[in-house]
């Protein structure tokens, strides 16, 4: 399987992450009007679990190192098997909530709320099981990220007129806070699936141990999470955050194939993010990946801000803000990347 063993790779693959799962979001903003975005979800869950099978098939069963993945798969223990499931649950139930959180209160706003709770939460975990790289800066990088959440936060309740808007606003800050602190967790216990140390020794003589490979574990997680949609998909088409009930029937009789079409691209895009991510977290430190890819609300706010225009209408100075947010994340991202 291919194993990645450079830190400029590894760095690269955590990027390619953040813009990833930064702009996922953006096939929701597509979809015709009127089209739920649970049917969405299970277009995006299509994706998601394809776009992993087509890698691991790929990228895991080749070359001279490691372990294929059907062999590894086949030689992998009941724990390893329970913490990936585990982690697909909660990680699906937090983006259910949270793509409902994007429905409602838009990019720019529910990716820095809720992606930030995600990351505070996931690098704390996962610095604690796996400490790699230089905590100080590490979490210098958290609080700069911390500071444009804040920041952004701020921006938005600049743009509440009515109370309608103010009390649906709230809903969506709500979700997107629901869904990140849950996102934060998921991280944590796919890592339980695979080797303590998760580098390029570890993964060459991964054969016997019982734990996945990168790519088996992702597998699973996405087969594990697709499942978990009959549950939670189905209960949110019945009791929708926001607008009328949906069914099953509704899904093939309202979505064209664009709609179905740019559903699995978001799927296909998220997963991708993914996939890099825990292959790269081997190299670089499961704590600092995942805080690379949760830096992904930059990449949301300059959909947000600048595709989107969803501050296109806020009062005087908001401008202003949304630059020291930028700054705060930028700042947060570089000082992640030095920490290694």
């Amino acid at each position: 399987m291919y194993i990645v063993n450079s830190f400029n790779v590894a760095i690269l693959m955590c990027v390619i992450t953040m813009i990833c799962w930064g702009s996922h979001a953006n096939m929701l903003k597509m979809q015709s009007k009127g089209y739920s975005y649970s049917y969405y979800y299970w277009d995006q869950a299509i994706g998601y679990l394809l776009l992993p099978l087509l890698l691991a098939l790929t990228m895991g069963s080749v070359g001279s190192h490691g372990e294929a993945f059907i062999p590894n798969l086949l030689q992998a223990d009941a724990s390893s098997w329970f913490w990936a499931i585990a982690a697909a649950f909660v990680f699906n139930l937090a983006n259910i909530i949270f793509v409902a959180s994007v429905d409602i209160a838009g990019m720019a706003v529910a990716f820095p709320v809720g992606m930030g709770f995600s990351l505070v939460l996931g690098v704390i975990l996962n610095y604690i099981a796996k400490p790699e790289g230089n905590p100080v800066l590490i979490f210098i990088g958290m609080l700069c990220i911390v500071i444009a959440i804040i920041i952004n936060a701020r921006t938005y309740a600049r743009m509440s007129s009515k109370e309608e808007d103010k009390a649906m606003k709230k809903k969506g800050i709500r979700l997107a806070i629901i869904g990140g602190f849950l996102m934060g967790l998921f991280y944590y216990l796919l890592q339980n699936s695979m080797p303590v140390i998760l580098n390029f020794e570890s993964l060459s003589n991964i054969a016997g141990t019982g734990k996945f490979t990168p790519y088996s574990a992702v597998v699973v997680f996405a087969a594990a999470s697709f499942l978990s949609n009959f549950i939670y998909n189905s209960y949110i088409m019945r009791h929708p955050f926001k607008g009328e009930p949906a069914t099953y029937k509704g899904y093939f009789a309202k979505g064209t194939n664009k709609d179905h079409l740019i559903g699995f691209i978001g799927g296909v895009i998220n997963a991708t993010g993914t996939t890099f991510n825990i292959i790269a977290s081997g190299m670089v430190g499961a704590a600092i990946a995942y805080a690379l890819g949760q830096s992904n609300p930059m990449i949301a706010a300059i959909w947000g801000v600048f595709v989107w225009k969803e501050f296109k209408h806020a009062p005087k100075g908001t401008n202003k803000l949304i630059v020291m947010m930028f700054v705060f994340f930028a700042a947060g991202v570089t000082l992640l990347t030095l920490s290694k």
